[in-house]
């Protein structure tokens, strides 16, 4: 055994410092864990908007292709 390991206040600071990098990875282990929640429903908001914006596409697509189907004697007048 070392003659820092016999020596009390060596030993007391160890544990001390022990103590504080085990609460830090407490804290580290608490703030990963919110992130992952937060990439995690990031995510699902993502697929959620993507979902929306190609029913969208989609919608104004087939309108496209309606308007150009009609024929002449379906065209509106111009002041509707």
């Amino acid at each position: 055994m070392s003659l820092l390991a016999r020596r009390p206040e060596v030993s007391r600071l160890n544990d001390e410092t022990l103590e504080q990098i085990q609460i830090k990875i407490v804290y580290l282990e608490r703030a990963v864990a919110e992130l992952s929640d937060v990439v995690f429903r990031q995510h699902r908001e993502i697929q959620t908007h993507e979902a929306k914006l190609k029913a969208l596409s989609d919608r104004m697509m087939g309108a496209q292709t309606d308007e150009r189907a009609r024929p002449p004697e379906q065209e509106r007048p111009p002041h509707y």
